[in-house]
């Protein structure tokens, strides 16, 4: 489904990601653990096509992204939630969504009205949306503003979903809530690539696990190894 090789990416001057390579399949979730300023976030974002990368490759379902803009990539089928949720704060959540539809709609989904009806698999990873549809993204708290961000990347019907530190600053109960809305999206066959700081919270949901550190990749392997692996939780812990 998604393939890195050999990836360095900048940020101004800094070299960030040192030759990261790693790999998504088709229906599987990844997790790309590390500590703050790690690296996680570059990846996604080089991956996304936020931050253009210095030298490697990016393949998306065997075709090179390396080069594509961000809105191409979407198009392509690469859901995005960034770790700020990135909602439109003037729009309302229902507009937030539509944003995403009129990109499916270049991959043959048709455009919705503006007073269509929410996604059904929207309502089913987070049923609570459909009360505050209406509300302004500025009106949102920060629970909600994530919400919104993963249900609006949902609809762009993607093969492959990005999401950012999707759990930070959540309380546990609140975690839980969405670890479970994340299998629902795995079970419907959408890959995902989730970056996360919490080495615990991430084998709840991984199959496999990155382990990043001063953007290189330092492990890589099932969640179960990782937790065993001295060096890793060390680093991983600071």
């Amino acid at each position: 489904m998604l393939d890195l090789d050999r990836i360095n990416t900048f940020r101004g001057p800094a070299h960030i990601l040192r030759g990261i390579s790693l790999t998504v399949g088709e229906g599987e979730a990844v997790c790309l653990v590390g500590r703050n300023g790690a690296g996680k976030t570059t990846s996604i974002d080089s991956i996304m096509g936020l931050l253009p990368v210095r030298s490697g490759k990016i393949s998306f379902r065997g075709q090179d992204i390396t080069r594509l803009p961000a809105h191409e990539r979407a198009r392509l089928g690469i859901g995005y939630a960034p770790e700020d949720a990135g909602i439109f704060p003037d729009l309302t959540v229902a507009e937030n969504f539509q944003i995403s539809h009129w990109l499916g709609a270049s991959r043959g989904r048709p455009a919705p009205s503006a007073d269509a009806e929410l996604d059904e698999r929207i309502l089913t990873l987070f049923p609570e949306v459909k009360a505050f549809t209406q509300r302004r993204g500025l009106n949102l708290s920060g629970g909600q503003k994530k919400m919104v961000a993963i249900a609006r990347a949902m609809t762009l019907s993607p093969f492959i979903l990005l999401l950012d530190e999707p759990f930070e600053g959540l309380a546990p109960v609140v975690v839980s809530r969405f670890i479970d809305a994340v299998k629902k999206i795995k079970a419907m066959g959408i890959s995902l690539l989730i970056a996360e700081s919490n080495l615990n919270t991430a084998t709840r949901i991984a199959d496999r696990l990155y382990a990043i550190d001063r953007g290189e990749i330092i492990f890589t392997g099932a969640p179960k190894s990782a937790l065993e692996n001295e060096e890793v939780m060390k680093t991983i812990r600071g």
